[in-house]
């Protein structure tokens, strides 16, 4: 199993060119099923969650095809994929592929709008949280379908097709906006949204549906309106860039010092947590080619902030800027509100010699003037980088193990953080 080894103490100068959004390619792969005809996705990100998300795809007959480089392609641009679901062979995702990745439940509703029925494997549980798909659920009930749950398998079923209706989430949730985007664009008649998820990601998977002939207006906002149409065509689409990858690595930035200009990202996607970042010290710019980054000798102050739903702090940040709040000179209070159980970091980044004490929803992190490499386990996605940002700033070697993790949502974070100047290496056990 790799590892990663860091020794910490080099300031970051360069340039991290910043991929294609995991959390919108995933979606958008999956909204190939809707159409017979190809689905071309632009800037997509090399993952091993896309790699997984082919193969479930594949177990329905959905074929892709990757394009080569293009002249003038840099060695971080993204690939272009071509989706085709021409014929869908099987309706069932079962446990095996399911329990996986649980993006890979959100087949339940493009399966339904095209084959009126599928057979879908509940997903099971979750490191960081117990992300209940009953939303997901109800919002397909809500258009009509029947749905029953069978030996551990949500069967669905609408033998007519779905129908227009009103689905009113209880609760803001990204899945199942993702979910009801993707049953109402086919549904006979209109559908309204309400409370729905506003971030980027879901406005990304509407635009998409758009260019596929799917009538939305609403995106972005707590209302979107669906007026459904009898079947939607192949499309072009370019997924946007990671704001998660971008909060990150801007994140870096700021705990190790430097300037970085972080290639293709956009400010607009993060303004909360780019907001932080300068009450924390760092100086953020906008510019032609992305956001430039700077901290230079002035100390971190800290801040607090709480984790919200769009256009909130991004809770997929909240472990990246707890590292970097542990060099902070002073106290500060980070309030998680997403997930009940995303603070498994907290005792790794201790290892690390942070002072951070849990009450409930809040974590309280004392800022130390030095942190000291140590051998730390990764958790979870996020977690394992905050392990990574912390390594940046610590004094001597940090081997961050159980990697697999930063595999699923950073591409060649590694390769970006040693053009910077940064001292990182991928080994092997045994290396």
């Amino acid at each position: 199993m790799d590892r990663i080894r860091i020794v910490g103490g080099a300031r970051l100068a360069g340039v991290i060119p910043i991929s294609g959004a995991k959390n919108a390619a995933l979606p958008l792969m999956i909204a190939s099923l809707l159409t017979p005809e190809t689905l071309t996705l632009e800037n997509m990100p090399r993952l091993a969650d896309v790699r997984l998300l082919n193969r479930i795809l594949g177990n329905h007959g959905v074929d892709h095809a990757v394009e080569g480089k293009r002249p003038g392609d840099g060695p971080h641009v993204g690939e272009r994929v071509h989706y085709s679901a021409r014929r869908i062979v099987d309706t069932t995702a079962p446990y095996e592929l399911v329990s996986k990745m649980r993006a890979s439940f959100w087949v339940l509703a493009p399966l339904l709008a095209r084959m009126g029925q599928a057979r879908v494997s509940l997903p099971g549980g979750c490191a960081i949280g117990t992300r209940p798909v009953d939303f997901l659920i109800t919002a397909l009930e809500s258009l009509g379908a029947r749905i029953d749950i069978e030996s551990g398998y949500v069967v669905a079923s609408a033998r007519e097709g779905l129908r227009g209706g009103l689905i009113d989430f209880p609760k803001v949730t990204v899945g199942g906006t993702h979910t009801a985007l993707m049953g109402a664009a086919m549904a006979r008649g209109d559908t309204t949204i309400r409370n729905a998820a506003c971030e980027p990601e879901v406005v990304d998977l509407a635009h998409c549906l758009m260019a596929m002939g799917a009538k939305i207006s609403g995106a972005g906002t707590p209302t979107i309106e669906v007026q459904g149409v009898t079947s939607l065509h192949g499309a072009r689409h370019s997924v946007l860039p990671d704001r998660i990858e971008t909060g990150t690595y801007a994140m870096a930035a700021a705990m190790a010092g430097g300037d970085v200009l972080l290639q293709g990202a956009r400010a607009d996607l993060l303004r909360s947590a780019l907001d932080a970042l300068e009450r924390a010290g760092a100086q953020v710019s906008s510019e032609a080619e992305g956001v430039r980054v700077r901290r230079d000798g002035c100390p971190i102050r800290p801040v607090d902030v709480r984790t919200d739903p769009f256009p909130g702090f991004p809770t997929d940040l909240q472990a990246q800027f707890m590292a970097l709040m542990t060099r902070a000179e002073g106290v500060s209070r980070i309030t998680e509100t997403i997930f009940e159980n995303r603070f498994m970091h907290v005792q790794e980044l201790a290892r690390l010699g942070a002072r951070i004490r849990l009450e409930g929803d809040t974590a309280i992190v004392e800022g130390r003037p030095q942190l000291k490499g140590a051998p730390v386990m990764a958790t979870d996605l996020r977690a394992s980088v905050s392990l990574v940002i912390a390594a940046l700033a610590a004094e001597g070697e940090t081997m961050v193990h159980r990697v697999y993790h930063l595999d699923r949502g950073f591409e060649r974070l590694e390769e970006k953080l040693r053009a910077c100047g940064a001292q990182v290496e991928r080994v092997s056990e045994g290396g």
